[in-house]
């Protein structure tokens, strides 16, 4: 990690590195594009490192100006800078505002969350602060003119930093080989700064009549700062730095935050677009936003004006770059990534940024090497920072979806939106908030929220734990499933969980994925699953199991999976169908036969038949596959069903036939077991299948008589791009659930019994799948209770395993320590 790199300051008998550009030079030649903070530190590195560097910073912008007001930096980031340059780390400690709570204003009700540590510091002081560092140490600063292009600076300088922001002219001008991808999301946003430091950093809805929107509030400064506009300091024009020495303290001039006030605070108002073209706002100059906005949240700035410096309203961009270098040009912050401010990570990035660069180039024998290795520390970085955001944005988005949630859970699932704060991390923060909403949701003190008891139609789960349907291709060559299922599923059944579920269960022979898969179309399938249930049942009283049911449509006939995952068999190749004649993957696999009419309601029957069979196996739930690009999830989406009878076109006629399923399918399903469907909210992939798709098909399923959506994404085409991460396919359970008030239940990635917790009790889903963490431990449920020292109801050891409820005892770590010391 970049912030925990530690570097030496230099001193006169430290022989400068050998520099890692060419031309035979000592100590690099740099220019810094761009005069924000991830640029000005990067300079002050590069220079305290190696005196002998010529560092030259543009800015085509005065020396105090600047966009937006506060600016907030995490603990991390400080002890990086710290160690990297005590001089402007202690200055920054002189500056800094620091605070611990945050209050959530929600329809007229304050809750208040302590424990979370932020420090901020105007963006005017910051600059002032790097600017005059930068002059004690010997950067050429040069304000109010435009740098030349990167290209035309790496002629002749070893290093091109571009720090241009995220409007880069860099990264546009050699797009070709960055490749950036920038979306544009659906809020817009304004920076503002109140003339008072608020208590907490606060966040506020306001419901103006148009929709709603919220308020982004944290002090910056706790005394009264210097007059508004103040002139360059002394030796700063277009041109000017100083070499005065490295070692001494800083004294920059005061920035101009705020004229003379009891502190200050940045203030961003946001709201989604439609909103804000409704409010008229779309209308409005500058002044009139900021008065707009201190009327709107008059209470909360205590009938303060808002003031605005250049202040605009945007639409946030998050910038992705396939490529960070190119030759001596590197990009670095904003021109490289963003990240949405609701998680105050645009500073912290640049500023890791600068100090990962300055580590590389220490640490790496040539500038090739040196900026491969800094993409290679900063991409997973980076990456993990922007989900983390997206999840916090995309609620923001969402925010009408959770108006009406109650107080608690609504202020805990604002705090958890970003899936980096969790259940147990807040607990260990703010226990007696955590147990307010707890207490708010009526679950019993001593109780986390994942062994709380859920109902689907006339079933009780006991949890919230549900082992996810996982295909594990051990059938006998016919589809019946024998002593490993018995064992796998009876073990996991054993293991705690709420519900276990079977991997999908085919309905007919020509309908399996591989020839390992198992089905329920033949009587002594029924016999066999027969022989599953009246294990779990038996043996581990209180666990439901349930049968998904499924068709592989064009992805069938393949190999098993640990022999090539969708590729095809090499002999004994049954033919597939699907709803158009699309193979999965061109040139590789069959090219399906398009199923007509008769077929259609052919392959209805097949289901039929398995879900009666079923029923008489006894299986406590039912769920019907439609997602992962299986038959009946190829007539969902747009890129796999090209039909143009009544059973393609709209989504309307994509869902057909699913539909038609799903009813006759509930039909013969006894009326007092639940049935669920599985969907692909998303097909990751342009065209096909979006989260707004996804709410209609949940709501059409609902209204069918589904008690649950089980969320899962992809898998429909070969050429998808998934955004993996931990818990990345929650987002869109939460929005169904939300926006429908269906139960959900959420897949992908969840791993710890932290996320369940937290899912559950911010409302984001009702029960959570797991599967990998199953296969790696199928007591995982169990374990989770006692590593939570929960002994409840919602997870009672079997009792030939009792003894083992408790943590087994490992060798001594204890031991005594010396008392005396012979000197």
């Amino acid at each position: 990690m970049a912030g925990e790199i530690a570097v030496a300051a230099p001193t006169e008998e430290r022989p400068a590195p050998p520099g890692p550009g060419v031309r035979g030079r000592s100590a690099l030649k740099v220019a810094v594009l761009g005069g924000g903070p991830g640029g000005l530190y990067a300079a002050a590195l590069l220079k305290r490192l190696d005196p002998d560097r010529e560092i030259t910073v543009w800015e085509r912008n005065a020396p105090d100006d600047t966009f937006g007001f506060g600016v907030v930096l995490s603990d991390e980031t400080l002890g990086g800078i710290e160690h990297a340059d005590p001089v402007i780390y202690r200055a920054l400690q002189e500056e800094f505002v620091r605070w611990d709570d945050i209050d959530i204003v929600h329809r007229g009700r304050t809750l208040t969350s302590g424990g979370h540590g932020f420090a901020a510091l105007g963006r005017r002081r910051l600059l002032a602060l790097l600017h005059e560092r930068c002059r004690s140490l010997g950067v050429r600063l040069i304000f109010r003119t435009e740098a030349p292009p990167a290209a035309e600076l790496a002629r002749d300088h070893d290093l091109v930093i571009a720090a241009d922001g995220v409007h880069s002219t860099t990264r546009t001008t050699h797009a070709d080989v960055f490749r950036p991808q920038l979306t544009t999301h659906r809020c817009r946003y304004i920076w503002l700064s109140a003339d008072f430091a608020f208590d907490a950093f606060r966040f506020e809805t306001a419901e103006t009549g148009h929709g709603i929107a919220q308020l982004h509030g944290y002090p910056y400064a706790r005394t009264p700062a210097a007059p508004d506009h103040t002139g360059p300091a002394s030796g700063t024009g277009p041109d000017a730095g100083s070499t005065t020495g490295s070692s001494g303290p800083l004294t920059a001039p005061a920035g101009g935050d705020s004229a003379p006030t009891p502190g200050a605070s940045t203030v961003i108002v946001e709201m989604r677009e439609e909103v804000w073209r409704a409010a008229g706002l779309d209308r409005c100059d500058e002044r009139a936003s900021a008065a707009w906005c201190a009327r709107l949240f008059s209470d909360a700035l205590r009938g303060r004006p808002l003031r605005s410096n250049n202040s605009s309203w945007i639409a946030f961009s998050t910038v992705v770059n396939e490529r960070w270098s190119h030759g001596r040009i590197v990009l670095l912050g904003d021109a490289a990534h963003t990240a949405h401010f609701s998680i105050g990570s645009g500073t912290k990035l640049a500023v890791e940024d600068a100090l990962a660069l300055a580590a590389c180039l220490e640490e790496q024998g040539g500038l090739p090497e040196a900026l491969a290795a800094y993409e290679a520390e900063r991409r997973p970085v980076v990456a993990s920072t922007q989900r983390a955001a997206r999840a916090s944005l995309a609620w923001f988005e969402e925010l009408g979806t959770y108006a009406a949630q109650p107080p608690h859970q609504f202020a805990f699932n604002l705090l958890t939106r970003s899936r980096r704060v969790t259940h147990d991390n807040l607990r260990l923060r703010d226990g007696e908030f955590v147990a307010s909403v707890a207490k708010e949701a009526g679950i019993p003190a001593g109780t986390p929220p994942m062994f709380t008891p859920f109902r689907l139609g006339d079933l009780t789960l006991r949890n919230r734990v549900v082992v996810s349907p996982m295909d594990m291709y051990s059938a006998d060559g016919d589809g019946t499933p024998g002593d490993f299922h018995l064992v796998h599923l009876g073990a996991r059944a054993l293991g705690g969980a709420g519900l276990v579920m079977t991997e999908m269960v085919c309905v007919s022979a020509e309908g399996r994925i591989t020839p390992g898969c198992t089905g329920l179309y033949r009587p002594d399938h029924e016999d066999a699953w027969r022989r599953v249930t009246d294990f779990v049942h038996h043996s581990a009283p209180g666990t439901a199991i349930g049968v998904q049911l499924g068709h592989s449509g064009r992805k069938g006939s393949t190999r098993l999976m640990w022999d090539g995952i969708d590729q095809p068999l090499q002999d004994a190749n049954w033919p597939v169908v699907a709803p158009s004649a699309l193979p999965y993957r061109p040139g590789v696999n069959q090219v399906p036969h398009a199923l007509t009419g008769p077929e259609l309601r052919a392959v209805r029957d097949q289901f039929v038949a398995s879900a009666a069979s079923a029923a008489r196996a006894g299986f406590d739930l039912l769920e019907l596959h439609c997602a992962h690009g299986y038959l009946l999830s190829g007539f969902l989406s747009p890129l796999t069903n090209h039909r143009t009878d009544a059973y393609g076109g709209d989504l309307t006629g994509r869902l057909r036939f699913p539909l038609e399923v799903f009813d006759a399918v509930r039909a013969v399903w006894p009326a007092g077991r639940p049935m669920t469907v599985r969907i692909s909210a998303t097909d990751w992939a342009d065209g096909g299948t979006t989260a707004d798709d996804a709410v209609d098909i949940a709501a059409a399923f609902a209204a069918h008589g589904a008690d649950a959506i089980d969320v899962s994404t992809g898998q429909v085409v070969a050429d998808e791009r998934p955004d993996f991460g931990r818990s990345y396919q929650t987002p869109f359970a939460d929005r169904i659930r939300n926006t429908l008030g269906v139960p959900v239940i959420a897949v992908g990635a969840i791993s710890s019994w932290d996320d369940v917790n937290s899912l559950v009790l911010a409302g984001r889903a009702d029960l959570c799948a797991l599967a990998r963490p199953h296969l790696y431990d199928p007591h995982w449920t169990l374990h989770a209770a006692a590593e939570q020292g929960y002994t409840g109801p919602g997870a009672p050891w079997p009792l030939p395993y009792g003894a083992g409820s408790r943590t087994p005892p490992t060798g001594r770590t204890d031991a005594p320590k010396p008392r005396l010391t012979l000197r």
